[in-house]
């Protein structure tokens, strides 16, 4: 059976709902008004083999910092829901990826505590798109701030060496989608217990 989480979070600022299949095949059907976020949660998704579904609008007159932060809560909230008690799962995983010249690596402990490591630093020219205006980059780190708060998940991420914002950014999410699909993995060797000594992760 396909492990789904499935949330709607509606508030004065954001309108957002968002399907996960861990066991997907990668396929992502985006409704995302901010284009360099889109296709960061599309290589996500291909990179993790998480089938996700995402429709969201947000105060964009104001920032991006509300819709960006609230994605990562949902998104987050999506991985807790989809993986339930958590029982069968390897639980770490972790991937060095290369992109050009950047290197970044995260490594990810599914363990029911939220807590972020964000070593990445973004100097470069703002990422402009034609039709969405410039990203704001210092977006990045609330996401995952949001993500592991919503999700349980301890998570590492770090750019080892870089120079293209965009490399460096794009890299983090593959690597973490490629952490995260190895530590919600099921291991068959344990596939009907837990993996902690305390018997629960919560």
């Amino acid at each position: 059976m396909n492990r789904i989480g499935e949330v709607t979070r509606k508030t004065s600022e954001t309108d957002i709902f968002i399907r996960l299949n861990l066991d997907g095949a990668g396929e992502a059907k985006l409704f995302y008004p901010v284009g360099f976020m889109g296709h960061m949660l599309n290589t996500f998704a291909r990179h993790g083999l998480f089938d996700l579904e995402i429709r969201a609008a947000g105060d964009l007159d104001v920032d991006q910092h509300h819709l960006v932060e609230d994605t990562g809560i949902v998104l987050g909230q999506c991985f807790a829901r989809a993986l339930g008690d958590r029982k069968g799962i390897c639980r770490v995983g972790s991937c060095l990826f290369p992109m050009d010249e950047t290197l970044a690596r995260a490594a990810v402990d599914v363990s029911g505590r939220p807590f972020l490591v964000f070593e990445a630093e973004f100097l470069g020219s703002p990422l402009v798109s034609s039709k969405n205006g410039a990203f704001q980059k210092d977006t990045v780190r609330d996401f995952w701030q949001a993500f592991v708060m919503g999700a349980g998940i301890t998570m590492h991420l770090e750019i080892i060496r870089g120079l293209s914002d965009h490399h460096k950014i794009e890299a983090l999410f593959k690597a973490a989608g490629r952490a995260l699909r190895e530590a919600c993995e099921i291991d068959m060797r344990s596939a009907d217990s837990i993996p902690s000594t305390k018997g629960i992760l919560a």
